[in-house]
């Protein structure tokens, strides 16, 4: 049984009117005894102007040699086993659709790790700063107001949402502070970890 698609003329042997199966004859030309692909020839199959001897499959202009088939005529391609349809293309997209679906838990999951890193590296980064700055404030202000001045600048530099502890000490000729900024999950002040991103940083004592 084979295929004619788009044809409205009659065959001879069967009449066919729009999609019909027919034997023995082709597309709106009459032949006898040989499938036609665009041209007759004998003894052979053709498909886009190419053919091979005893009905081999071919690779076909414009249809993948996957979809070169044999004994089935499908819009001037020569195929074997059954006819492509619409259906298969379908069913390739719906497979696609699942498989992205599928997917999409994995990207979601990768992105929120990135963004987790990204916020665990720019807690250090405030803990750092802000323990510079309440070094340099403290060694400035001296021995009277050094941790006071040391505090506030520290806490200063960080932004509200964030929690942060502070400590300022004296180590001989140098002013100490310590920041440990908390870590949080995903944004600030939704879920912090355990964890602190710490920073510390001394400066000279001013005269």
């Amino acid at each position: 049984m084979h295929v004619a698609a788009g044809i409205d003329r009659r065959a001879t042997g069967r009449p066919r009117v729009g999609v019909r199966a027919v034997r023995g004859r082709m597309t709106g030309r009459w032949m006898t005894g040989r499938w036609m692909a665009g041209r007759r020839v004998a003894g052979r199959w053709m498909a886009g102007g190419r053919r091979t001897v005893g009905g081999a499959a071919v690779r076909s202009r414009g249809v993948p040699s996957r979809n070169v088939l044999r004994g089935t005529v499908l819009r001037g391609t020569v195929l074997r086993g059954t006819v492509l349809s619409r259906t298969s293309v379908r069913d390739d997209r719906g497979q696609t659709a699942v498989e992205f679906t599928g997917m999409v838990p994995i990207i979601l999951a990768t992105l929120v790790l990135l963004w987790q890193a990204a916020l665990v590296g720019y807690a250090f980064a405030l803990a750092g700063n802000s323990a510079d700055e309440g070094a340099r404030a403290g060694a400035a202000a001296g021995p009277g107001g050094g941790a006071q001045a040391c505090e506030t600048a520290a806490r200063k530099n960080l932004p509200d949402s964030w929690e942060a502890e502070v400590a300022c000490s004296v180590g001989g000729d140098l002013y100490d502070a310590e920041v440990g900024v908390v870590v949080p999950v995903l944004y600030p002040g939704f879920i912090d970890f355990s964890f602190t991103a710490p920073g510390r940083a001394s400066a000279v004592w001013e005269d």
